[in-house]
């Protein structure tokens, strides 16, 4: 996906690395995206919260890998398929948060932004802080500390 969405009324524009969970596309404001990797060697924790997957070495920095799937309550990635990292800066620090792909950085308007849709299952609406209409889709903009206190927490 090489689409740029841009305008040229009003409005502040927004850009936001996209990645996606089964059918979900979600963005990322890229200020708070470190880097983008391929699957790296993670080290399991002891009695940590299901949704951590494990410890990556990210160039002799311990980080968090969190695993998006089972954040969303998705089923777990069949036995050998790759998750991809977006290494995302937190108040705590870095986190890996572990994805099926990871799409393209994508500009919009910040007029085109709109609350969370009624009737988004509670689990989801609780990470997601609005939506853009894209072609076809919706962009659900994460809430990453959201996502990363939750995370922690169960």
């Amino acid at each position: 996906m090489n689409a740029v969405i841009t305008s040229e009324s009003r409005g502040v524009n927004r850009q936001y690395a996209i990645f996606t969970m089964g059918p979900l596309s979600f963005g990322i404001e890229v200020q708070q995206v470190q880097e983008v990797l391929r699957q790296l060697d993670i080290t399991p924790v002891p009695l940590a919260p299901d949704v951590i997957e494990g410890l990556i070495n990210l160039r002799g920095q311990i980080v968090t890998a969190v695993d998006m799937r089972r954040r969303l309550g998705l089923p777990r990635r069949k036995e050998g398929e790759a998750a991809m990292n977006i290494v995302v800066r937190s108040d705590d620090g870095l986190v890996s948060l572990l994805v099926d792909e990871i799409e393209d950085v994508i500009e919009v308007q910040a007029d085109r932004f709109e609350q969370v849709p009624y009737g988004l299952p509670q689990a989801h609406a609780e990470m997601i802080d609005g939506v853009y209409k894209l072609d076809g889709r919706l962009l659900l903009v994460l809430a990453t500390e959201r996502v990363l206190q939750a995370s922690v927490c169960r």
